[in-house]
């Protein structure tokens, strides 16, 4: 037990992992029905879909990395027994992620259909660029007002995870995505006396589901203030402390500016990929779809890795932090291996649940075994992310995260897509 830890170990992962890899694997099992659904209407509107979620996806990610400084606070606070501290916390939250909502919407509403052009490239026998183009544009503009309920969420779900309260919203999680799913049922196909929307019903389907989420979690935060005393007077003043805000600043910048260029990368990685004809951008969809639903735990435990050494680090018990670190990657690696496999053995059946050409097929197959052979590796990397991250080393995960990211992928498959005749699966 010396690499896994004993029994009271693995039970208080369990009691922080499970929730997160429960709510995960809800979410990402409906965002799977979601994308096939959208993919019964037709090739054009998955890739338009598909295109739009990429840039949202960057978003997403800057919401996230702005308040995760903050974040790493919040849990060592929690740790120390102080209260005040973690409301602070939540307030600078609050401000960082309501400068990235906004800097966002400007983005998509000045830029959006510019990024969105940059995707859609004439194939020989897969897709319309005016069909996907339009779809693409239709969901974009309904999703705009989901970002209000999604940054806000992000908040309170964050910070709850941070004080231990992995459950709420892993519950809030559990009424959302099966209010997507009947949403999407209803609206895209048009069932039940409702019109037929597709792509927007979609669209319309993920905003109400957003909302349905951060109500649930605000509602319980503000309805349990035994459990969350962060939330006691959290709006009667707008105050932080302004030494806080700079050591926040300080570690979050660097964690911000990460995970946005991480995003934008994987981002300007597809739009080469794209080069290659619509086809790929469809595999690519069904591919990172798969990738989503099987790699919930693997992102749980990173996760929770953030959660329980940052306790412990806030209570003064680094050796112990450092254990549980080193015990929590190596259970990553084995049951991401084991998946992996799954992955590899089934590459055939994923693709086959959509509706979509054989070529489209193929590609995702082929793409889905790479990346089950690779999850492993993937385990340790996002493990170290997450350990390094809890300790405040922010700049270390910069260089090691983006930099590599923008130094070394996106130039090589830049020169790959434009300046080779090589095949996309060896590109891949």
């Amino acid at each position: 037990m010396k690499f896994f830890g004993d029994r009271k170990f693995l039970k208080n992962v369990a009691v922080i992992t499970l929730p997160i890899v429960i709510q995960n694997t809800i979410s990402n099992f409906v965002g799977l029905l979601d994308n096939l659904m959208v993919g019964r209407c037709g090739t054009d509107s998955m890739n338009g879909v598909s295109i739009f979620s990429q840039l949202f996806f960057v978003f997403i990610l800057c919401v996230w990395g702005s308040s995760c400084g903050a974040g790493i606070f919040t849990a060592q606070f929690f740790g120390k027994g102080d209260h005040k501290g973690v409301r602070d916390t939540f307030r600078i939250k609050l401000y960082l992620v309501g400068i990235a909502t906004i800097a966002g919407a400007a983005v998509f509403l000045l830029f959006g259909e510019y990024f969105m052009e940059k995707f859609i490239h004439e194939s020989d026998s897969v897709g319309d660029p005016v069909a996907t183009m339009r779809h693409a544009k239709d969901y974009m503009m309904i999703m705009l007002i989901g970002m209000i309920p999604t940054a806000l969420g992000m908040v309170y779900a964050g910070t709850l995870r941070d004080i231990g309260e992995t459950s709420v919203p892993m519950k809030a999680g559990f009424v959302a995505v099966f209010v997507n799913l009947i949403l999407n049922y209803l609206l895209i196909f048009g069932k039940f006396g409702f019109p037929e929307l597709g792509v927007k019903g979609a669209a319309i389907a993920t905003v109400v589901s957003r909302f349905v989420e951060s109500g649930i979690e605000i509602v319980w935060t503000h309805t349990h203030k035994e459990r969350c005393r962060f939330i006691e007077g959290a709006f009667a003043s707008f105050k932080v402390p302004v030494s806080l805000v700079k050591e926040i600043v300080i570690k979050g910048i660097p964690l911000a500016a990460n995970e946005t260029l991480w995003s934008l990368g994987l981002t300007m990685l597809n739009q080469s990929f794209s080069l290659r004809g619509l086809a790929v951008v469809a595999a690519i969809n069904i591919t990172n779809t798969m990738a989503n639903l099987f790699n919930v735990f693997l992102f749980a435990i990173g996760e929770s890795i953030s959660i329980l050494a940052g306790q412990l680090l806030g209570a003064g018990k680094n050796e112990e932090a450092k254990s549980t670190a080193n015990r929590m990657i190596a259970l990553s690696f084995v049951v991401s291996a084991v998946i992996g496999g799954v992955l590899v053995l089934f590459k055939d059946l994923f693709p086959a649940f959509y509706n979509t050409e054989n070529e489209v097929k193929n590609f995702a197959a082929n793409f889905i075994m790479q990346t089950g052979v690779f999850l492993p590796v993937l385990a340790v990397v996002h493990g170290c992310y997450f350990t390094l991250r809890s300790g405040g080393k922010t700049f270390i995960t910069f260089l090691f995260d983006s930099v590599f990211v923008w130094v070394f992928i996106v130039p090589a498959a830049f020169v790959l897509t434009r300046y080779t005749a090589m095949g996309i699966i060896m590109i891949y």
